[in-house]
């Protein structure tokens, strides 16, 4: 059903987004607005917080009726749909066919239009629009709330407070706004959200492969991962593992960091290691909400907190870096190197700041890098733009 939308009314309290003033700063330039991201994370009410007061066409793509009245679409066909309206909303884009070359025909012959274009999967969203879009679009990626946002919200000492139950639940906005029903709520989003996309897009035949995938994957975060392992584990070829896992790297469930090398003999070069986007899905896949002291995984739930907060800082602010672990054949590692303009730097994450911790002074003195500790006690100057 199409809809019409005017000063919408929020029955949660707002978090402000970080992309919130790039997206409005981005209106009216000519071109395709498209926000990419996992399920329930809030694109959709990112998008309609930028159209509030203004008056826009909503068209959900998980709507049959919507996907039906946009097949085999033409221009003639667009302007009896698009009518009068200049601000176009298409929701869950992905799952409509040939969301592209639609969306080229209206940035293309309808000049007057805003076009805003959500997705919860780059599986089929950026295999459709990348080179019909080429050059007529803004695209942004959408995460779990960012420990900046959290921080701008709720203040530092509740947010400093909060801090082992965010290593626990994490940062979907609805578990930051009902807190109480978090178990809850991480179960429903790993159960009918999680697979949605991948399945219903692909047509795997076997979710439980993808299920038992997750698991192994959520067990061994902060490890480096081996494809081969993985395939004896789950009886599948080392292809197939590839296949799936880049597949849930394009539903922003999971996302790789390869290793750092410069060809020195002694490095390891082709490994990988498998981070989740959010600690509490991770959690949740292998059922394990217990507080921080009952666990012994706490280290690596650091680690993924850490990494996957510093990549929505990278994301929202157009930080241009690359990413690694490091590590030699004599052991020697390092949890994240960052490499930015030709300046690299090592860092490592230790939850206790009375812990010891050292970076290797051969990878230092090697690459000219910088080498820093991150605990909890000075972890924001790693998450927050505003500290760097």
């Amino acid at each position: 059903m199409i809809t019409f939308s005017k000063n919408i009314v929020y029955l949660v309290i707002m978090i402000k987004r970080a992309l919130f003033q790039k997206l409005n700063e981005k209106f009216n330039k000519g071109k395709a607005i498209v926000l990419l991201g996992p399920r329930q994370v809030g694109k959709t009410t990112l998008i309609n917080t930028c159209l509030e007061g203004q008056d826009f066409l909503f068209l959900n793509g998980d709507d049959p009726e919507i996907r039906n009245l946009l097949e085999n679409t033409g221009v003639s066909k667009l302007r009896l749909i698009i009518g009068k309206n200049t601000l176009i909303f298409i929701d869950e884009a992905q799952r409509i066919k040939d969301i592209g070359l639609i969306a080229k025909m209206i940035i293309d012959q309808f000049k007057e239009v805003q076009l805003i274009v959500s997705g919860s999967s780059a599986l089929e969203i950026n295999q459709s629009t990348q080179e019909p879009l080429t050059g007529r679009k803004f695209e942004y990626q959408l995460f779990p709330i960012s420990w900046e946002e959290f921080e701008n919200h709720v203040g530092y000492l509740e947010a400093n407070t909060q801090l082992e139950e965010r290593l626990i639940y994490g940062m979907y906005p609805d578990v930051l706004n009902n807190r109480s029903e978090a178990g809850e709520i991480l179960k429903q989003l790993t159960t009918s959200y999680l697979y949605k996309d991948v399945l219903s897009i692909t047509g795997i035949k076997k979710p439980e492969l993808l299920d038992k995938l997750l698991k192994a994957l959520a067990l061994q975060v902060g490890s480096e991962v081996s494809y081969n392992e993985l395939a004896n584990l789950l009886m599948i070829d080392k292809i197939t593992v590839s296949k799936y896992i880049d597949l849930l790297e394009k539903a922003y469930i999971v996302f790789r960091l390869n290793s750092f090398s410069r060809n020195q003999r002694n490095e390891i070069k082709n490994n990988r290691k498998i981070y989740f986007y959010d600690n509490g899905i991770r959690n949740m896949i292998i059922n394990n909400l217990n507080p921080l002291e009952l666990r012994t995984d706490k280290g690596a739930l650091w680690e993924n907190f850490l990494i996957s907060e510093r990549l929505k800082l990278q994301q929202y602010n157009q930080l241009y870096t690359n990413n690694y672990f490091w590590r030699t054949v004599q052991k020697q590692e390092i949890d994240f190197v960052e490499e930015t303009n030709g300046q690299v730097t090592a860092y490592e994450f230790k939850w206790n700041s009375k812990g010891k911790a050292k970076i290797p002074a051969v990878f230092l003195n090697q690459y000219n890098a910088i080498g820093k500790i991150i605990d909890k006690e000075n972890f924001r100057e790693f998450v927050r733009n505003d500290t760097m």
